[in-house]
């Protein structure tokens, strides 16, 4: 089970991930193509390529997270009774919501303290590149609450006979 809210916010996270993915394609060929070409190097590209791929990477993996595409190594977890395997999996949840915690507190000083300084060549904030750590870290938190909700009211199987459905499918 899911939150369809969640849903349809990771979906616009990829949807702007997979946009701003576009655009870095874009920047670095417009910087290979100006500098081997034109002979006249693009400066702001490389900045703006930079900051591009904190907004693809950090939110994506909070996605990656949601989704259990992420990294994740499963094996002794799955050889224990479904009771303590989804103990287990609160337990990483309530671990991994703690670090999107820390994130977010530990990246609000640099997203504050850098705000009023301009990145060089482009202009913008440069709280600009720390912003995409809250907004992961807020991201996380709240995949992680989902998968915790959802985990504790899932009914557990310890049978043999009931054991061999997965259980996790929903998840």
């Amino acid at each position: 089970m899911r939150w369809k809210a969640f849903d349809h916010l990771s979906l616009a996270v990829v949807f702007i991930s997979a946009n701003a993915l576009i655009l870095l394609v874009g920047f670095t060929g417009w910087q290979v193509w100006g500098r081997y070409v034109l002979n006249d190097t693009p400066t702001w590209t490389e900045k703006a390529a930079l900051l591009l791929i904190l907004f693809v990477t950090l939110p994506m993996a909070a996605v990656g997270l949601r989704e259990n595409f992420h990294l994740g190594i499963g094996y002794l977890v799955d050889l224990l009774p479904s009771r303590l395997q989804r103990w287990c999996e609160i337990l990483n949840a309530f671990v991994i919501a703690g670090f999107g915690l820390v994130m977010i507190f530990g990246s609000w000083p640099l997203v504050k303290g850098t705000w009023g300084r301009d990145i060089p060549l482009i202009g913008l904030p440069q709280g600009l590149q720390y912003l995409p750590l809250i907004v992961s870290g807020v991201l996380i938190v709240a995949f992680m609450l989902e998968r915790v909700w959802f985990a504790v009211r899932q009914p557990t199987t310890d049978s043999p006979q009931e054991s061999s459905t997965d259980t996790n499918e929903t998840l």
